[in-house]
């Protein structure tokens, strides 16, 4: 009855890290979807953009697909570890094999996935450019875009300040920058972001911002996987060992 007991707490355990898994992933992929939806837009927007630049806006959903059935499969496991029911064990063992496999998968892709994002933000590098000579400061959609992107990534121009020299803000405005490119501290005398404020500053461009984010989450990610896999393999094998035991048992009353 101890061992039993001890058994059944342990399972409760895993089943709540798995529920708790489930609720991290489904943050991430809120926190994806709303910290990058700015520069997802204004690079799908782009006429140049390659197709495949849909796939980083699907991985916010697909978070939140998956962190909303580990919530599932976390709380029928803790379900099932009170009740113990025949039943229920018995569709949680196929589920659990199923997302096990689906994790391990779900693992590899969020690490290749990296490379892919790199070369497509790159690809497309050209093109934002071109925008930014052509819109910013003239369009007021697009430049309500950047000046979002920016001020939430805390980021200034695709790579660096350079890119709005063209542009028609700068043009227009004396030769000074979007305040995101300058650091307060920095500004000139009369509180402007000037040529030698936003040189000064040093702020990072977007494109390394955004890859950063893919990067750090991808990580995040994969990492959380392959932790509930584990955990998932150590309840089965739990199952399995308390089913067969439960078997023999009954053999020789």
């Amino acid at each position: 009855m101890c061992c039993s007991g001890f058994l059944k707490t342990m399972m409760f355990i895993f089943n709540g890290c798995i529920f708790l898994a489930g609720a991290a992933i489904l943050g991430v992929g809120v926190w994806v979807k709303v910290d990058s939806s700015s520069m997802l837009d204004l690079l799908g927007s782009l006429e140049g953009a390659p197709p495949q630049l849909a796939q980083l806006a699907n991985v916010s959903y697909l978070l939140m697909a998956a962190g909303a059935v580990l919530l599932v499969i976390g709380f029928l496991g803790c379900c099932g570890a009170i009740k113990e029911s025949k039943c229920m064990l018995l569709t949680f063992f196929i589920i659990v094999l199923i997302i096990f496999l689906a994790e391990v998968a779900g693992a590899v892709v969020m690490l290749v996935f990296q490379p892919l994002a790199e070369k497509l933000l790159d690809d497309l590098e050209v093109e934002v450019i071109k925008s930014i000579e052509k819109d910013y400061g003239e369009s007021q959609s697009l430049t309500s875009l950047w000046n979002a992107t920016m001020e939430e990534l805390k980021c200034c121009g695709y790579r660096n300040y350079t890119n709005f020299d063209d542009s028609p803000f700068h043009k227009e405005h004396g030769g000074i920058y979007p305040d995101p490119c300058c650091n307060t501290t920095i500004t000139d005398t009369i509180g402007v972001c000037s040529d030698t404020a936003a040189r000064l500053s040093m702020i990072d461009g977007c494109f390394n911002k955004l890859l950063q984010l893919i990067k750090d989450n991808a990580l995040i990610i994969a990492g959380v996987a392959l932790g509930i896999s584990a955990l998932e393999v150590q309840k089965t094998h739990y199952h399995l060992h308390k089913g067969l035991f439960k078997s023999e048992e009954r053999r020789f009353q």
